[in-house]
């Protein structure tokens, strides 16, 4: 299986493009950083995210005391 071709044209792509990255210090630097600054961004916006649903979900509840349990479409709906 190590012989197919497509397995050798693979290695040997993938190991130029890690060679190329090792060697040129500000392409290498600039996706380390990209990768930081993603990872910082995904982290803020599932914290957001939870933030947003604790306080929707705090508000429903709150809404749901107003009506007095609401729902609906009980026994005594129209």
């Amino acid at each position: 299986m190590r012989d197919h071709p497509w397995i050798v044209y693979l290695t040997a792509y993938l190991g130029v493009r890690v060679h190329r990255a090792r060697t040129a210090p500000t392409r290498g630097a600039s996706a380390v950083e990209w990768v930081i600054i993603t990872a910082i961004i995904a982290g803020v916006a599932l914290g957001l995210a939870a933030l947003i649903r604790t306080l929707v979900q705090n508000q429903q509840a709150q809404i749901e005391q107003s009506f007095g349990g609401g729902g609906g479409g009980g026994d005594d709906a129209p």
